[in-house]
């Protein structure tokens, strides 16, 4: 039943051609390219370019063909942080295997936000969403002061491709920061969104000066401005290819998703 619905589900969403577009048409829309769910088994072979993707937003998370980096979208600019912690702009052939983005709103502020944990800042952030609707997308701006920031990047897979919470294992990178300037992108989707994405919050950093970064694994924040978009559409493509298509989509990946989001080495 589950897998019935998925495909259902799947089959419903609204498939945008890659082609350009005006970012007034994508105003309020969150646009994903491919599942969490594929990519976490593996299907790392990028779907769009850096260049097409740009079409859709201008701020989002995601990585890139491979696996090569973390992404981080913020005021239309596209950065690859590396294995090796550095950040570099992405190149606009560059391709994208998975990744959300939107065009920002301003559509609540909070100032002077502090927390001492990553739980806490998404207590804050869930406790914020519920105020505006619990049950719509969310894409959100931390930008400030980092007291301490621990990230994550990760090495290029080879083919054939290994599950990602088994990629991880041996080739995940972490880096630690303390008293850095930078933004927090944030990505919220809500509870009905497991099976496609994750529920919650995933969060990626990158430095004001843009040369630290990757996939936030735990941080605390001193005196930041907090912006949110509240997003109230969703559209989504799928890669149209026999190793996306041979995937059992239905299968649970709840723990997996948990392991890579948060596990440190």
């Amino acid at each position: 039943m589950k897998k019935l619905l998925l495909m259902l589900l799947i089959a419903s969403l609204i498939i945008v051609p890659v082609v350009s577009s005006q970012a007034d048409s994508l105003d309020d829309k969150l646009f994903q390219v491919a599942l969490l769910q594929s990519l976490m088994q593996g299907e790392y072979d990028g779907v769009i370019t850096v260049k097409e993707l740009k079409n859709y937003g201008d701020i989002g998370i995601g990585t890139f063909q491979s696996v090569n980096g973390e992404m981080i979208i913020l005021d239309g600019e596209v950065y690859q942080a590396l294995y090796d912690g550095s950040v570099k702009v992405a190149a606009d052939n560059e391709t994208v295997p998975f990744a959300n983005v939107t065009f920002f709103d301003s559509d609540v502020t909070k100032e002077h936000v502090s927390k001492a944990a990553i739980e806490d800042l998404k207590d804050f952030l869930t406790a914020t969403a519920k105020e505006n609707g619990r049950n719509q997308f969310y894409m959100a701006k931390i930008k400030g002061r980092m007291s301490s920031i621990t990230v994550r990047s990760e090495l290029a897979q080879k083919e054939p491709y290994k599950h990602l919470d088994e990629a991880l294992k041996k080739d995940q990178r972490e880096f630690s920061y303390e008293n850095i300037d930078g933004t927090v992108v944030a990505l919220y989707c809500p509870d009905y969104m497991d099976g496609l994405n994750t529920p919650g919050w995933h969060l990626h950093f990158v430095s004001d000066n843009k040369e630290k970064g990757g996939h936030v694994l735990s941080l605390a924040v001193d005196d930041c401005t907090v912006t949110l978009d509240v997003i109230s559409e969703f559209a989504m493509i799928v890669p149209n290819r026999e190793s996306f298509n041979e995937k059992d989509l239905a299968t649970d990946m709840k723990k997996a998703i948990e392991e890579v989001e948060v596990k440190t080495k």
